[in-house]
């Protein structure tokens, strides 16, 4: 059965840096593009970044763009999301998927097949 959990979460003051993990198991890592969304409260879920199976393609949502970067190490079956200079705004739960529609890593989120349980990232101003 096909697992995803994030690690990384935390509090941190506006203007800093976090690095959350998303660990795969129970699924062929590599056949999977990769995203991650968010969700704050009273808000719909929302696309962040994406990374195709092989990690030669990401996407980004505009207004995450030059301060996330996403990667992926399909030996360790994990996908990273790098945030530096983090808003108050970017608090929110954040979350991993998987998706085996196309090369993967799109924004749309009914193509992603598996989801983690959410990491909580709180950034106080």
């Amino acid at each position: 059965q096909a697992q995803l959990v994030e690690s990384g979460g935390g509090l941190v003051q506006a203007g800093g840096s976090l690095r959350l993990s998303c660990a795969a198991s129970g699924l062929t890592f590599r056949w999977y593009g990769m995203g991650w969304f968010r969700q704050a409260p009273g808000k719909e879920r929302e696309f962040v970044a994406g990374i195709s199976r092989s990690g030669g393609n990401t996407l980004y949502a505009d207004s995450m763009k030059g301060r996330f970067t996403i990667s992926r190490d399909n030996a360790k079956n994990t996908v990273y999301l790098q945030m530096n200079s983090l808003k108050p705004e970017d608090t929110a739960v954040y979350y991993c998927a998987a998706g085996s529609s196309g090369d993967g890593g799109r924004a749309i989120l009914d193509e992603y097949d598996f989801w983690g349980q959410g990491t909580q990232v709180t950034v106080s101003s």
